[in-house]
């Protein structure tokens, strides 16, 4: 009877190591999901960015231009 508990008892142990383990590797995926988003939308909110300023610059009277890079 002992040998069959403790056969119970390693299975069970063998079991939490393993279910551990594969929470483990869950959270890092979850944070590196995480990460790649913020990332992608940080390069769209740049992209949107410069695209805004370009548009503002093109808008501005040529007058202003040479002005502004003179001072």
């Amino acid at each position: 009877m002992q040998k069959s508990e403790r056969l119970t008892s390693l299975k069970s142990e063998l079991l939490d190591i393993f279910m551990s383990m594969e929470v483990q590797e869950h959270e890092q995926r979850t944070r590196t999901a995480a990460q790649r988003h913020l990332r992608a939308r940080r390069g769209i909110e740049l992209h949107q960015e410069f695209q805004r300023l370009s548009r503002d610059i093109a808008e501005l009277p040529e007058e202003e231009l040479v002005d502004d890079a003179m001072h």
